[in-house]
């Protein structure tokens, strides 16, 4: 598997973390009186692992765009 289809996958499998991390701490806070601070942190960890292989697909085309040399250079 090449690294843009790993970044891809390790991106999925990402959201299913933080959506279940989401859950838990949704379902945590509303059976405890006061749940421990941790509880709201951790979906940070996947949070922020998200966004950064975000950006790297979103940033993709258009790396790909330039490095192919196909550029906005107008010829007339």
């Amino acid at each position: 598997m090449n690294r843009h289809k790993w970044f891809r996958q390790t991106h999925r499998w990402l959201s299913v973390a933080f959506t279940a991390s989401m859950i838990i701490v949704t379902v945590t806070v509303l059976t405890q009186e006061e749940p421990a601070e941790l509880v709201y942190l951790s979906p940070l960890l996947p949070l922020t692992l998200l966004l950064l292989t975000g950006l790297y697909l979103f940033a993709l085309p258009y790396s790909r765009r330039r490095s192919s040399g196909s550029g906005t250079s107008s010829k007339e």
